[in-house]
């Protein structure tokens, strides 16, 4: 692991609001098992997702720019593609803290967020960083 993504990991997880792009409904999707393991962590945990209104009870917001608060880190468990779009939203945010869930980074995704300057997780997965007290 490369030496700065363990101080990443230790400073990431020391926050207390974060925001799961890509929240799902499914509890067999790693939307869901992410959203359900931050709350069980105590983190403050707002679901993104357009496509629903509300998720396990709470309200699920479209995009970050629809949150009541900027979330301190955002999990991303989208799509590339997807990725590389939240990464502009995040700059123009001024969101600096991305975890890249696995098959949510690309070379691309990589190379525009430190281009912008955010701090970027990535190959780690927040559900082995992370267990409920």
């Amino acid at each position: 692991m490369e030496e700065h993504i363990k101080e990443y990991i230790k400073e990431f997880l020391a926050q207390k609001t974060w925001a799961v792009v890509g929240a799902s409904k499914d509890p067999s999707k790693f939307g869901n098992k992410v959203y359900r393991r931050l709350k069980k962590c105590g983190y403050i945990v707002y679901p993104i997702n357009p496509n629903l209104t509300e998720l396990e009870g709470d309200k699920c917001y479209p995009s970050l720019s629809a949150l009541p608060t900027l979330p301190d880190v955002v999990s991303l468990i989208v799509p590339p593609s997807v990725t590389e779009q939240v990464i502009d939203q995040c700059a123009e945010l001024g969101i600096t803290r991305l975890w890249m869930q696995p098959g949510a980074e690309s070379e691309a995704a990589l190379q525009k967020g430190l281009a912008k300057g955010l701090k970027l997780i990535h190959n780690e997965c927040v559900l082995v960083q992370t267990r409920p007290s």
